[in-house]
């Protein structure tokens, strides 16, 4: 497994027998019509554009870093530079440019693609500190190109037109670099993933195994960035399969994008699924007290019969009245999705179960998987036959999993990344001599092999009186209050545990909402132990966001960064008697 390339997947996916069967859908301007263009296209955008940074001087072993959104020319420019053996270094698109500037010196690349105006304007701030730099190529055509003394500037377009129809294939083998990845980190300086050809071909041969079977019917709704590694691994798969893909044009046009395009698969991360969740609760509050009696009940046997997926037994009368239950509720509800959904993919933090069995109740089955950077990312994925709401399912074919003494998740396969790029050190503190992989998660593995996160490992929160508490599955508890948006919870070295709150938009009117979570973290903290308990919280008006920096580009918390922002809000709850 894994002897494949990405390069060798190309070139079959190029075969004349696939060439006018339609991949890219995607809008040049928001607002209008989807645009479609073949996988034949592709593959000739992709051997032009090759040629194009063959001839800029871009050769095998050197860094590309892609600054940009989801879009087609992210696609050819990652195809184009597998082609001549470049290495291609994505960067979200929501990092400040001081960010940008680190992973642009530190990968020491040779050229840059960004998207837009503002991507190219944060290049522009940091170039005069990045020395290899030789070229900046832009998407947009529209803009007006800046001169420098040392970088030349270039539009995408005009590299295409003008690019000689051909280049000088570099044939890689299986353990050669394909991408280096810069994992965002909760804490800490961003360290450079390098995953080879083997990394990634073994896991998408290993996921194409694992989830139920796609084809060119259907059609796959991309709306998290490229840059990340679980929606990079999805496009692989996506083109590997001959899978259509649509780009969304942004997070807040999801909704209508699925209406417009109807798509049959999508991945997102958890808190997608709360929002749509929500929604659909919302929905109910605005109905008449008769259909929201018909609403109520249809959810009820969509739930009752979603049992079968767990191995449970569904009674004679539920099965009788799912065709009435989906007819009247179920179907309307699946219609704002587009009407077409199979399966949607969870991945980037665990899953609520009450929302992975909520869906499952409409017909429409949320696959949870559990992977890494490190990890090309793969490691585990729930499997509609064996799901059981509250775990991440079985490895994939190849992987090992193991628990070490101290609950932290080892694996160990093909999937394994080569190492950090520049940084042996870091490399041999995460993967030990045996090529077990330390991940850092806190997990289990129940009886039939299935993974269960709890924390991770440097997020267990010691109390003074040294009682160890996984932070995590108390704030799920939190967040799964109607009241409660987001919260983290408090108390390393600590005499107790504490919180920070964000209430829900609809919930935040002072004293009212005051009241209303503190009902809420009572409810909570009977279901905890006694040194796990809220004692004390404080409500924030300002969200966790990507731009204030207090949410990872995955949209994880930076828990150090909210200690050190509300440090002097923390230790007053402290110090209240």
């Amino acid at each position: 497994m894994g002897e494949r390339t990405l390069q060798d997947i190309f070139f079959e996916r190029s075969d004349i027998r696939f060439v006018n069967d339609p991949y890219i859908h995607f809008k040049e301007k928001r607002g209008e019509q989807y645009k479609s263009f073949s996988y034949g296209e592709l593959t000739r955008r992709a051997m032009k554009f090759a040629a194009a940074l063959e001839q800029l001087g871009i050769v095998y072993g050197q860094r590309l870093l892609i600054v940009s959104e989801s879009r087609p020319e992210w696609v050819v420019t990652d195809l184009a530079a597998i082609l001549i053996g470049a290495i291609t270094v994505p960067v979200f698109p929501t990092l400040t440019a001081k960010q940008t500037e680190y992973i642009l010196q530190h990968s020491g690349a040779k050229a840059v693609v960004v998207s837009t105006d503002y991507q190219l304007r944060k290049i522009l701030s940091v170039i005069d500190n990045a020395p290899e730099l030789g070229s900046v190529i832009v998407m947009d055509s529209d803009i007006v190109l800046p001169s420098h003394s040392r970088v030349g500037f270039f539009h995408f377009s005009g590299l295409e037109v003008q690019a000689p129809d051909s280049f000088t294939m570099k044939k890689m083998s299986s353990e050669e670099v394909v991408t280096i990845i810069y994992t965002s980190g909760t804490t800490g300086i961003p360290k450079g993933v390098m995953l080879t050809h083997r990394n990634l071909v073994s896991n998408l041969e290993a996921a194409a195994a694992a989830i139920p079977v796609l084809n060119k019917n259907d059609l796959f709704l991309s709306f998290l960035p490229l840059s990340h590694s679980f929606e990079r691994i999805a496009s692989y798969l996506v083109f590997t399969l001959g899978v259509q893909i649509a780009f969304a044009e942004s997070i807040d046009s999801v909704a209508s994008n699925m209406l417009e395009v109807r798509p049959t698969v999508m991945t997102a991360v958890p808190r997608f699924f709360e929002r749509v969740h929500t929604r659909v609760e919302q929905s109910r509050d605005k109905m008449s007290a008769l259909r929201r009696i018909v609403f109520d009940w249809g959810l009820k046997i969509g739930n009752q019969n979603a049992a079968k997926y767990e191995g449970r037994r569904v009674s004679f009368f539920a099965r009788l009245q799912f065709r009435v239950a989906n007819k009247l509720v179920l179907s309307k509800i699946r219609q704002r999705t587009g009407g077409r959904i199979r399966f949607f993919v969870s991945g980037g933090a665990a899953l609520k179960p009450d929302v992975g069995k909520a869906f499952a109740g409409l017909g429409m089955h949320i696959i949870e998987g559990y992977g890494l950077t490190e990890t090309s990312p793969v490691v585990a994925v729930s499997r509609i036959d064996k799901l059981k709401w509250g775990t991440v399912g079985l490895p994939l074919p190849g992987i090992e999993l193991r628990i070490a003494d101290d609950g932290e998740i080892l694996i160990r396969g093909a999937n394994v990344m080569k190492g950090y790029y520049k940084d042996n050190a870091a490399t041999n503190e995460i993967i030990d001599s045996d090529g077990w992989l330390h991940s850092g998660d806190i997990g289990i593995i129940d009886e039939a092999g299935r993974l269960k996160i709890t924390d991770r490992k440097k997020h267990i929160i010691v109390l003074a009186n040294g009682k160890n508490i996984a932070p995590a599955p108390i704030e799920v508890l939190l967040e799964s209050s109607p009241f409660i948006e987001q919260a983290v919870v408090l108390g390393e070295r600590r005499d107790y545990c504490t919180a920070l709150v964000i209430p829900n938009s609809e919930h935040s009117n002072g004293s009212d909402a005051r009241t209303a979570i503190e009902r809420e973290i009572t409810k909570i903290n009977r279901e905890l132990a006694s040194y796990e308990k809220i004692r004390r919280f404080q409500i924030l008006r300002e969200p966790f966001t990507i731009e204030n920096g207090l949410l990872t580009p995955t949209l994880k918390i930076r828990r150090k960064e909210v200690e050190r922002k509300y440090n002097e809000l923390i230790d007053m709850m402290y110090q209240q008697h």
